[in-house]
């Protein structure tokens, strides 16, 4: 698919293309070639028919006797969610989850790489964290270009959001992922997604309450 056909495809898509690869790559380890559109429904708890109209946005389709080949479609999940020379990732705010979030994310993936950490605290500038140095953040803007950092990943207090986000933006970053509960702005240029545990967790809490 072209970029302008990848622009199309709706957010939700993305999503689930990327939850698809991670159950496919598992299914790959185990040896199993082929899988069908409902086992993966099964694994992602969501329908068969949901799954075909996402693999079919992307152009692939399988076969009745034998469903989709595994490997074929993690190469095209692959072609679709990656860049060919990869991006570079910068974590802001080095407490608990930003630790958590450098240790989990080493190695996962080849096209995204974490590069660089960044905090106010002296005791943690120059260390390494998950084999990840930790930088002042006040060198934050320079070391986007020096590192060609394209993404940024928020986890500082809720009071410091705004603040490490104004910097990402004017440091040149292109995409912003948002851990902390404080919404933030960025310009049209920039894609942010917020994510807020607080939200997930109520809304989890919602359900169980109603069923």
């Amino acid at each position: 698919m072209d970029k302008n056909n990848l622009r199309h495809l709706p957010h939700k898509t993305i999503e689930r293309l990327s939850q698809y690869r991670r159950a496919l790559l598992l299914c790959h380890a185990n040896g199993k070639t082929h899988i069908f559109s409902h086992e993966i429904a099964k694994i992602q708890h969501i329908t068969a028919v949901q799954v075909r109209r996402d693999i079919m946005l992307i152009g692939y389709t399988g076969t009745l006797r034998k469903g989709y080949n595994v490997e074929e479609l993690i190469v095209l999940i692959g072609k679709i969610l990656d860049t060919e020379e990869g991006l570079n990732v910068a974590v802001v705010g080095v407490g608990n989850l930003g630790r958590a979030i450098t240790n989990y994310f080493r190695g996962k993936r080849t096209k995204l790489s974490i590069v660089a950490a960044f905090d106010k605290n002296p005791d943690k500038i120059g260390k390494k964290y998950s084999g990840v140095e930790c930088f002042d953040i006040a060198d934050l803007k320079s070391l986007i270009k020096q590192k060609d950092i394209s993404i940024g990943i928020i986890t500082v207090t809720p009071e410091s959001a705004a603040e490490a986000c104004k910097a990402l933006v004017e440091g040149g970053i292109k995409g912003i992922l948002n851990y902390t509960p404080k919404p933030v702005n960025v310009p049209p240029h920039v894609y942010l997604e917020e994510y807020d545990m607080i939200t997930s967790l109520e809304k989890v809490a919602f359900f169980v309450k109603t069923h």
